[in-house]
């Protein structure tokens, strides 16, 4: 079996008395999406900061390949391949849209902020930020500033920026939260073009069932901080225990 591109051994977390996450362990392959999904307080977005960087683990290990990352801090990580959208929010939101997202390409490239003074200069860099713009449907707003940008086209950068960083782990936190009918399938679009590369594995935290089952190669079930089911999405979505403490629905209804 090919090595997993990220691995997670008894991760645990524990806050005062309450434990958060609990000895979870769970392996992630190159060329999966995995949508971990639980009800309200299951510990799903506990353990995606667990993984990226901003939590550090009470107990357990986390391996990016075979590297123990669990020491490296969050901006170590991103710089190891994993990328997280959350983290590239509220950067600049007075510039324009596509020097947001040149500042991460220079980032990526390991140019500092400093020479954003000549940024005139650095025409190649713009070329390649913008073409992430394009990738993300956002050229046609690459010259307003962040702060003018709708909740749809904020979401898109989050995901532009995150393609700019050239990560080969991508973590998504309910990517369609709080974005219309219209808005929706466009994040989800973009989702899918990044798993059509089989060198990319994403992890997705979401609660709209429809969103599951349209792009779960794999379903992890978190549950009072602990993992309870792991497998194929009919499997996973048919099991009692799942659609009792998850899903809240008679057998008949999950099918």
């Amino acid at each position: 079996m090919t090595p997993a591109s990220l691995r997670i051994e008894d991760l645990t977390i524990r806050f005062g008395g309450h434990t958060a996450v609990d000895a979870v362990t769970c392996a992630f392959q190159a060329g999966e999406l995995t949508v971990i999904v639980g009800p309200n307080g299951a510990g799903k977005t506990t353990c995606f900061n667990l993984i990226s960087g901003q939590l550090r683990p009470s107990a357990g290990r986390i391996f990016k390949g075979d590297r123990d990352i669990t020491g490296l801090s969050a901006s170590a990580r991103a710089k190891a391949g994993i990328g997280r959208a959350f983290q590239l929010t509220n950067l600049f939101p007075q510039l324009s849209v596509l020097e947001n997202v040149r500042l991460a390409v220079q980032a990526q490239h390991g140019l500092g902020p400093v020479i954003f003074r000549r940024a005139r200069s650095f025409g190649k860099l713009r070329d390649e930020a913008y073409s992430f713009l394009e990738a993300t449907r956002l050229a046609g707003v690459a010259a307003q500033p962040v702060s003018a940008l709708s909740h749809g086209d904020q979401r898109k950068l989050e995901i532009a920026l995150l393609l700019a960083l050239k990560p080969d782990i991508f973590m998504f936190d309910e990517p369609t939260a709080g974005m219309s009918v219209d808005e929706a399938p466009v994040i989800l679009e973009l989702i899918e073009e990044i798993r059509k590369d089989k060198a990319k594995t994403i992890l997705l935290v979401e609660h709209k069932m429809d969103v599951v089952r349209s792009l779960a190669d794999r379903i992890v079930v978190l549950h009072n901080g602990a993992l309870v089911a792991d497998g194929l999405p009919n499997e996973v979505i048919a099991l009692p225990l799942v659609r009792e403490i998850y899903l809240g629905m008679p057998e008949e209804s999950a099918a």
